[in-house]
C-alpha cells in the first residue's frame, strides 16, 4: 500500500471512501484479492479514542480470512455475560466461554490495536492505495463505472473514475446521502455516557456485566490493556457539561473503584441508534458497515456487522473485477446482508429493553420471567447458549436452490476445524483460501469431471479439496486435508460434495456422481447475466 503526497490516481478499479475498520477491512480484502483499489479519508491517522469493544467468534474468523492471526492484535476472551438488577439479584447470564468455528465465541478488544493491525496488513499489498486529506463531494454513475468528485484539504477539486465505489464512511455517511438512501428507524429518547479507563494498577473484571437498574442501566467490560469500558445513561436534566465532569466521573465510578486508581482515556456522550438503510446498493455503489446500517451496542454486535459486509461484498467485488463473474453477482450482496443486519439490530433492540426497564413494576415484571425462563431448558438454552442470536444464514442470493443433503444448509457458513495439509495442522479456512472451493467428503472431487470441466471451473477462481477422516491418507493428486477434530468430514456425509464460497458460504452440494451438473449449476450463475 502506498500513502505520500504524490498525485491522486485518477483511475481505480475499487474506490472505497473511509479508512476506518470497515473500510480498512475491506481494503486488505481486495489486497489480498489483487485488486486495484484507492481509499481515501479525511483524516491521516487512525483515531485514538476506543469505540467498539467487542467482537464475536464470525468476526474474528473473517479477520482469519483477512489475514489476521490470534497475535495481530490483543484480544480478551470473555467466558460469561451476566445481568443484574437490584431487585432479584442476577436474574439471567450468557454461556460466551469455548470456542466455535476455532475462535472465542466472544472478545473485547483495543479498537485502535485492530485499526492498526489492519492496516499494516493493507500496507503488505501494492495494489492498495491510501490518500488522506480527501473528502467525497458529489459522485455520476453511468453503466460503465463511478466518476467521484473529491475535495482536498486545500479545497481543490478532482476527478477519480472508478468501477465500483463503497461507502465506508460512518453513520453520518456523504455516499449514503448521495445516493438518496432513507436511513430508516429510530434514534433512542436516553443519552448515555460512555467512560473507558485504564487502572493504574490491579485488574480489571473478567466477565461482561448489565446492571439492570431503573434508575441508571449500566454495562460494564473488561479490554485489553487493563482497561475497562462503563455505559451510564443519563437520567432526566442530567447535562452533557455536568455528566463529563471530574467530579461526576468519579461519583458514579466509586462503586467501583477510586478515582486517582484509573486514567481516564475518553469520557463522551452518546445517543445510541437503530437503524437500516432501504438497500445496500445503487448500481455500482454500495453501502458498509454504519453507513449502510447502525445497531445498538447492547449486544456487541456493530462492527461484527461490518465486517460481515466486507466479507459478502469483498470476493463479490473482486471476481467480478477479473472477469470470473457477470456483475449481476453484485446484486445479491443486498439481498443475504441486509435481512440479517435487521434481524441483529431486533435482537439488540430486545436486549436494549432488558437493559433499560422503564419503571419498577417492568423490572420485576421482564427480569423475573427471564429468571423463571431458565428453569425451562429450551429457554435456557435460548438465552444461556446464545440460541437466541439469529444465525448469519440466507435463503435469498447467491446459492442455489434446492435442499441440501444430510449435514448440509446452503446459504449457511460451512464450520471449520483443524486439519492435516502438506504435513502441517492448520485451521481449514486458511487450506481453503481464496477460492471458490469444490470439495469432496471422502472423495475426490475432481474424478467425475473432464479436463474441459476442471479448466473452466479454474478460470472462475475455482479450486479442489478433498476433506477425509482422521488417519485417512489416500493417494491422490487433488489437495486434501485429514480432519483433526471431526467437525468437517462428520458434518456431511461421505460421498458429498459440496461448493464453499470465498466467504465460506455453502453455494451447492451433492452426490459424487452428480460432480457434472454441480460445477455447470455454479459455473451458469456466476456468468448469469
Amino acid at each position: 500500500m502506498t500513502n505520500n503526497k504524490e498525485a491522486l490516481p485518477r483511475t481505480t478499479d475499487v474506490l472505497v471512501i473511509g479508512y476506518g475498520p470497515v473500510g480498512a477491512a475491506l481494503c486488505a480484502l481486495l489486497g489480498r484479492y489483487g485488486v486495484t483499489t484507492l481509499v481515501v479519508d479525511k483524516v491521516a491517522e487512525v483515531m485514538l479514542a476506543p469505540r467498539a469493544i467487542a467482537l464475536d467468534n464470525e468476526a474474528l474468523r473473517i479477520l482469519q480470512m483477512i489475514g489476521l492471526g490470534e497475535e495481530a492484535f490483543e484480544r480478551i476472551a470473555i467466558p460469561e455475560v451476566k445481568m443484574h438488577c437490584p431487585y432479584l439479584g442476577q436474574f439471567g447470564r450468557a454461556n460466551t466461554s469455548g470456542t466455535l468455528d476455532g475462535h472465542p465465541k466472544l472478545v473485547t478488544f483495543y479498537q485502535p490495536d485492530l485499526e492498526r493491525a489492519l492496516r499494516r496488513q493493507v500496507a503488505a499489498y501494492p495494489d492498495v492505495t491510501f490518500r488522506d486529506g480527501y473528502e467525497l463531494v458529489d459522485l455520476d454513475q453511468t453503466e460503465s463505472g463511478v466518476t467521484a468528485h473529491l475535495k482536498d484539504s486545500d479545497g481543490r477539486r478532482h476527478e477519480v473514475s472508478a468501477c465500483y465505489l463503497v461507502g465506508a464512511d460512518g453513520a453520518s455517511s456523504t455516499v449514503r446521502g448521495l445516493i438518496g438512501q432513507d436511513f430508516q428507524g429510530e434514534t433512542y429518547p436516553e443519552d448515555w455516557l460512555i467512560v473507558d479507563a485504564k487502572a493504574r494498577e490491579g485488574k480489571a473484571i473478567d466477565h461482561v456485566e448489565f446492571l439492570c437498574d431503573t434508575r441508571r442501566p449500566t454495562p460494564h467490560m473488561p479490554a485489553p490493556g487493563g482497561r475497562e469500558r462503563w455505559e451510564f445513561m443519563l437520567q432526566p436534566g442530567e447535562t452533557h457539561e455536568d455528566m463529563e465532569r471530574p467530579e461526576k466521573v468519579a461519583e458514579l465510578l466509586a462503586p467501583w473503584v477510586a478515582p486517582e486508581g484509573l486514567v481516564i482515556e475518553r469520557k463522551a456522550v452518546y445517543r445510541f441508534h437503530a437503524r437500516c438503510c432501504t438497500t445496500f446498493q445503487q448500481g455500482r455503489v454500495f453501502l458498509a458497515g454504519d453507513a449502510a446500517h447502525i445497531t445498538p451496542p447492547f449486544v456487541g454486535q456493530g462492527l461484527v456487522a461490518g465486517l460481515r459486509d466486507v466479507a459478502n461484498l469483498g470476493w463479490k467485488l473482486a471476481w467480478v473485477v477479473h472477469g470470473q463473474a457477470a456483475p449481476a453477482l453484485l446484486d445479491s450482496y443486498d439481498k443475504e446482508r441486509r435481512p440479517h443486519a435487521k434481524k441483529m439490530i431486533g435482537l439488540a433492540k430486545l436486549m436494549g429493553s432488558l437493559v433499560m426497564p422503564r419503571s419498577r413494576f417492568t423490572a420485576i415484571t421482564v427480569h423475573g420471567a427471564m429468571r423463571l425462563g431458565r428453569l425451562v431448558p429450551r429457554l435456557r438454552r435460548q438465552l444461556e447458549e446464545l440460541e437466541i442470536k439469529p444465525p448469519n444464514r440466507f435463503r435469498q442470493g447467491f446459492l442455489i436452490k434446492g435442499r441440501g443433503r444430510k449435514g448440509v444448509t446452503r446459504g449457511a457458513t460451512l464450520a471449520q476445524g483443524l486439519v492435516r495439509h502438506d504435513g502441517h495442522i492448520r485451521p481449514s479456512d486458511d487450506v481453503l483460501g481464496d477460492h471458490l472451493t469444490l470439495i469432496g467428503f471422502g472423495v475426490d472431487p475432481r474424478e467425475a469431471l473432464d479436463d474441459a470441466t476442471r479448466a473452466r471451473w479454474q478460470a472462475h477462481g475455482g479450486a479442489f479439496l478433498r476433506i477425509g477422516l482422521r488417519g485417512e491418507h489416500p493417494a491422490t493428486d487433488t489437495p486434501f486435508a485429514e480432519d483433526l477434530s471431526g467437525c468437517l468430514a462428520n458434518g456431511p456425509s461421505r460421498g458429498t460434495l459440496v461448493v464453499c464460497r470465498p466467504d465460506r458460504v455453502i453455494l451447492h452440494d451433492g452426490p459424487a456422481h452428480h460432480a457434472e451438473r454441480i460445477v455447470e449449476d455454479c459455473l451458469k450463475a456466476l456468468t448469469a447475466a
